[in-house]
């Protein structure tokens, strides 16, 4: 016989308490609201789903502390609800990382690549964001934007050269050159997810998160993520 909705509710909720206490390294008898309220400022899964856990909270009281008997309980957790807190709980035991979920060859382009080869290239394999680099470090993404505001600039020039024009060039026209975002390959999607959420609230909207094995800059990448990336996911 299966296990009830109460018994599957009680067990996720267990483990996501459990998993919670060891984020804030804190196993004595810190209540659940109050493991929310501390292990939610260092991780974004707690963040996005506070309301729901709260919710879970009070579910569980209820159906702890009201059980009549063993076999009855005054609250019974319709279906979605055990689903959905089954689901948190998988996502905080064994995140989906980035590096799993979109690991890719990344194709780079050289600082003094000319402008003709690049969109031969974007034309061939449909390329939207191209990370380029001088020297093997790593100088900036350049996107369609970057190269409008580059021909915006050179309008009035009777011939613009694809010849001549390198990515250096055009790359100065990416707007503040913080468009992008390095991370590590083991961080959990929905970091990823959130990171483009604040970068849209604070106005500096990103075009891409680049991942490299430890998030630094001097490593190859080994991936890259786009918002509709993140959406096609879903």
């Amino acid at each position: 016989m299966g296990k009830q909705n109460s018994e599957r509710f009680l067990i996720a909720f267990n483990k996501i308490e459990k998993i919670m206490k060891g984020m804030i390294d804190r196993n004595d008898h810190v209540s659940f609201f109050t493991a929310i309220e501390l292990s939610k400022k260092e991780h974004a899964a707690i963040r996005k789903y506070e309301d729901d856990l709260r919710e879970f909270g009070d579910l569980r009281n209820a159906i702890v502390h009201h059980r009549t008997a063993t076999e009855f309980v005054i609250a019974k957790p319709h279906t979605e609800i055990v689903e959905l807190i089954e689901h948190i709980e998988n996502l905080l035991s064994r995140p989906i990382t980035v590096g799993t979920s979109f690991a890719r060859q990344v194709h780079i382009f050289n600082s003094d690549d000319t402008l003709r080869k690049v969109l031969r290239m974007v034309r061939d394999k449909n390329f939207k964001h191209i990370p380029v680099y001088k020297d093997g470090e790593f100088s900036g993404l350049l996107t369609a934007n970057g190269i409008m505001r580059w021909l915006a600039a050179t309008v009035e020039e009777e011939v613009i050269s694809r010849e001549i024009t390198t990515m250096d060039d055009i790359l100065k026209y990416e707007k503040n050159g913080n468009n992008f975002r390095f991370i590590a390959s083991n961080t959990p999607v929905y970091e990823a997810e959130e990171i483009f959420k604040n970068s849209v609230v604070s106005g500096h909207k990103l075009e891409a998160i680049l991942i490299t094995r430890n998030g630094k800059e001097d490593e190859a990448l080994t991936g890259i993520i786009t918002p509709i990336d993140l959406i096609q996911t879903e």
